[in-house]
Formats: structure tokens, C-alpha cells, sequence
């Protein structure tokens, strides 16, 4: 970028809501042919601030935003499009009764007199949608398409727009990671071609494989730049939080390294496809990872000790008493609880409030007489979960549908351990969640675990399951096929658990 002058620069950005300061002189220079990594954790302003580009927000007097070195003014969405930004939000704002052209041309349509032309504007489309490699045609209607495919049209919507400079916000949230490396493709050619790209996200390896820089933003301020090379999680965390990674991960619950009696056992757990004779053991107060690679079996072992799915056989012992779960309801009135990897679609009630999604699994338990529920003992449990898992929320009847990824996390951890589990199973607990919720939960089961609880987690995310978990199961194509950090062998760390995951290990040996 030396010798290239910026395409965009906003100066002293402020914004200020009711009773809130939600950004303070924020300052942000984005160069063309450029990724621009902007991270920070939820509720440091990153959304607040690009919403302000974007012309959703109006920033507080005294600040200033630059295109090609000339101030301009963004009074409306409109009007930033027509200077060039576009913005695709995590939720994608598309209509799925549309077809792909007319979602591409939405508000600007082509007409022949008083009729809108289709015809044209598919015409229009196709040599956006050709320059993108994408299969599907402009006449397609939306709802036929993928997530990754709306994407891109995303995408295409904004190139018609002959947009330079485009915010892409936590992008990948709904992508598989076939999907994910084509995204990635695609955006090192648009930068290739001189588009200007703010990328928001809370993944790190997203992070290191794409951006040119990262802009880190703390509690609505501007916390500073990196340069390529400069790029560490060390330095990405101290600048997001204010501390040390080494202080993230929790591990105090078995500082002595005890091995403590079996309280959960599983025996040939299997299914007619995917899981095949899966065996292992749960010590008490013990954190047991579960890892491996995307279509392994994690998810689906963990469904089937739930009940969620049908087994094919397999045997459940708690405590020395053989379980006999068919349903989820039987697991949880067994003790055994599962966090869904899929909080949205099959974990909270996103219409409902925070009270109300915290009380579900236990609305009998104080109600009166004839069954009517006691509002008071539920509100008063809703406030304690608010506090014991610091949600960050106005209020206990606000919808958990307005919080923020890590506090929507919360809020469904607080309902499972609200039916005091004696078995945790949580599946990817911190996926979309940002750095400093991650903390807070690590420091939730690194607490259960001190208690006697046992944990199994199931995640993605190698250096979690590494600084959390007192051992690993590794998992390749349905079956148990080694574990790193027992008695008797190797010990967790990310190579020897990958080197399981895709047989190297048994190779060598």
C-alpha cells in the first residue's frame, strides 16, 4: 500500500444513544486493494461504526469521513451506496421470493415506460454474476439458492453497484468450509481487482489467512492497527482485552493433576451411519474434549448420549446405573444435558425473552397448586443467571433475539445448568462468540468442573480444546480413534490430536 493514498478515512467518529457513549473519537483508514481486518469484542462499536459508513447511524458533530481525500456526508443508506460502500450484514437482507436479479437491482429496477424490464436487468446481472464463476442464473429465484450462494449474490449486488469499498460482516457465520474456502477466493480477487474490503470477525484463523491489517476496537474506542506481519493472537487479545491470552484458559479445577472415580460411561454407542462403536469414560470434576475433523462424528455422538437422535445400540451408565434415554427429556431428567452447536435454530426461543428462555426446562418446578406458574421465583432466577454469567442485557424481559452472540450463549448455558446437570455435554460452547464472552465461559466450566460436574466439550477450535480440556478424545470417520493427554498417552497439544484426526499417527506407528 506504500505510495497509494487511503479511499476511505473516518476522523474522530463519535456516536452517543441514550444514556450510552457507544464510540469515542474512532478513527479508521482503509486503503484501496486492501483487506481490512476490524475486530473487537461484542459491544466494543465495530457494528456501531460500520452502521455509521453505512448510513443506518448518524455520528455525533466533530467528526469527519473522507472518499479520495474529499469529506462527504452520509445522510442515508443511499447515500453511501451511491458513494461507493456496500454493506452484507451477518444477517443477510435479501427476499427470498425475489428473483436473483431483482434482489441484485432492489430499489434501482430498469423500466420500459411505466413496466419494470426484467429482461434488461437480467441482462445487467449476468455479466456480475459470469465475473463471480457462480452457476446459478439471474432469473433464479432466491429461495432456490444456498446460504453460500445468496452470499454471493450479496456480493454481486454490490459490484452492480459498482461499489469500491465493501464491509463484510462476520461472513462465514452459515458457510460450511467448502464454502468458506470459496469465499475466501473470491475475496482475494476482488481485492486483486482494487476493491477496498473491512472484514469483520471474530476468528482468529479468518484473520491471519486474509487481512493485509487489522483496526482493533475496546469499549467504542480505537485500541490501534496491526501491519501483516505484526499479526499475533497475543498481541490481537491484549488489544481487544486489555490482558494476556495465558489468562484465558482455565484449568484451575485439577491444579494437581488428579485423576478423580468414573462417574459416566458409554459403551458401543453407534448408529446405523455415522457413529460406530464408541466407547469412553467421564471422571468426576473432569473437562473431556472431544475433537476432530468437520464430519468425524462429534456432533452426532453426542446427539445420540442425548437422545436426540436414534441409536442403534449402546449403553449409558451414570454413577453406576444404567440410563435408559430415548428422549432429550430423559437425558435431562437424568442429569445429562447437551448444548446444541445451532443455539438459533434448535436452542433458544429468539422471540422470547431472556426470563423466559432461562426458566423453560424448569417452569414446573416452583409453580402453585392447579399448575400456574410463580412469575416472582422466575424473574428472581432470570436476575441471578444475569448476574452469576455476567449477561450483558438491560433488563430480564428484554428478547433474547437483540443480544449479541456471547450473550444469547449465555443465556442458553444459564438454562441448562438451571436443571443442576451432573453431565454437561457442550457442542463448539464459543462459536461466534467473541474473545472476552470466551473467557467468561471457560471460566463457567473450569467452575463446574471445581464443583464435580462433568464436562465433555466438543470444538472446532484446536487451541480451546488444548487449554481447557484435561484430556482429549479424537474422533476420525465415526469411531474413537485415539486420545492424547490420558495415562499412558501423548500428551494434548494440536499436533499429536491432528495427527490422530488424520491418521498420521496410526501411519507412523
Amino acid at each position: 500500500m506504500t505510495g497509494s493514498s487511503p479511499i476511505l478515512e473516518m476522523t474522530n467518529i463519535s456516536k452517543t444513544f441514550p444514556g450510552v457513549k457507544a464510540l469515542k473519537d474512532v478513527s479508521l483508514t482503509v486503503y484501496p486493494g486492501e483487506i481490512h481486518a476490524l475486530m473487537g469484542e461484542n459491544g466494543a462499536g465495530k457494528s456501531t461504526l460500520m452502521k455509521i459508513l453505512s448510513g443506518a447511524y448518524h455520528a455525533d458533530a466533530g467528526g469527519e469521513i473522507r472518499i479520495d481525500g474529499k469529506p462527504i456526508v452520509i445522510s442515508a443508506p443511499l447515500a453511501a451506496i451511491h458513494h461507493g460502500i456496500s454493506t452484507i450484514y451477518q444477517e443477510l437482507s435479501l427476499a427470498p421470493n425475489l428473483t436473483v436479479a431483482e434482489n441484485m437491482l432492489l430499489g434501482r429496477e430498469y423500466h420500459n415506460g411505466p413496466v419494470i424490464d426484467r429482461r434488461s436487468m437480467a441482462r445487467a446481472c449476468r455479466s456480475v454474476l459470469d465475473r463471480l464463476g457462480v452457476s446459478f442464473k439471474p432469473t433464479t429465484r432466491l429461495s432456490e439458492l444456498s446460504m453460500a450462494e445468496r452470499q454471493l449474490v450479496e456480493i454481486a449486488r454490490a459490484l452492480i453497484a459498482n461499489s469500491r469499498i465493501l464491509v463484510m460482516d462476520e461472513p462465514t457465520t452459515s458457510l460450511s468450509s467448502r464454502e468458506t474456502d470459496a469465499l475466501f477466493a473470491l475475496i482475494r480477487q476482488l481485492r486483486a481487482e482494487g476493491l477496498a474490503i473491512i472484514y469483520i470477525s471474530h476468528r482468529m484463523a479468518e484473520v491471519y489467512e486474509l487481512a493485509d491489517r487489522v483496526s482493533v476496537l475496546r469499549d467504542g474506542t480505537y485500541a490501534g492497527t496491526l501491519q501483516r506481519d505484526e499479526i499475533s493472537a497475543e498481541r490481537l487479545v491484549r488489544m481487544m482485552v486489555g490482558r494476556d491470552l495465558s489468562s484465558f484458559y482455565k484449568k484451575e479445577h485439577n491444579a494437581k493433576g488428579s485423576r478423580g472415580p468414573v462417574i459416566f460411561s458409554i459403551r458401543n454407542m453407534r448408529d446405523k451411519q455415522r457413529v460406530h462403536n464408541c466407547s469412553f469414560d467421564l471422571h468426576h470434576g473432569e473437562v473431556l474434549g472431544i475433537a476432530g475433523l468437520v464430519g468425524a462424528g462429534r456432533t452426532e455422538l453426542a446427539r445420540l448420549i442425548y437422545g436426540a437422535d436414534s441409536r442403534l445400540g449402546g449403553e449409558i451408565v451414570l454413577d453406576g446405573r444404567r440410563l435408559s434415554i430415548e428422549t432429550p427429556q430423559d437425558a435431562i431428567d437424568a442429569g445429562v444435558v447437551y448444548l446444541t452447536e445451532d443455539r438459533k435454530h434448535l436452542g433458544l426461543f429468539l422471540d422470547l425473552t431472556v426470563r423466559e428462555n432461562v426458566n423453560l426446562s424448569v417452569l414446573g418446578r416452583d409453580a402453585f397448586p392447579g399448575g400456574v406458574l410463580n412469575l416472582r421465583a422466575a424473574r428472581a432466577r432470570a436476575v441471578a443467571a444475569i448476574r452469576s454469567l455476567a449477561i450483558r442485557v438491560t433488563g430480564d424481559i428484554v428478547p433474547v433475539g437483540s443480544l449479541s452472540g456471547g450473550n444469547q450463549q449465555k443465556v442458553l448455558l444459564s438454562r441448562l445448568l438451571e436443571t443442576k446437570p451432573r453431565i454437561l455435554i457442550l457442542d463448539e460452547p464459543t462459536r461466534g462468540v467473541d474473545i472476552g464472552a470466551k473467557s467468561e465461559i471457560y471460566r463457567l466450566i473450569d467452575d463446574l468442573a471445581r464443583n464435580g460436574v462433568g464436562v465433555i466439550v466438543i470444538s472446532s477450535e484446536l487451541p480451546e480444546i488444548v487449554g481447557i480440556c484435561d484430556r482429549v478424545l479424537v474422533m476420525r470417520e465415526g469411531r474413537i480413534a485415539g486420545e492424547v493427554g490420558g495415562v499412558g498417552h501423548p500428551p494434548i497439544s494440536q499436533e499429536n490430536i491432528v495427527a490422530i484426526a488424520t491418521g498420521v499417527r496410526e501411519a507412523a506407528a
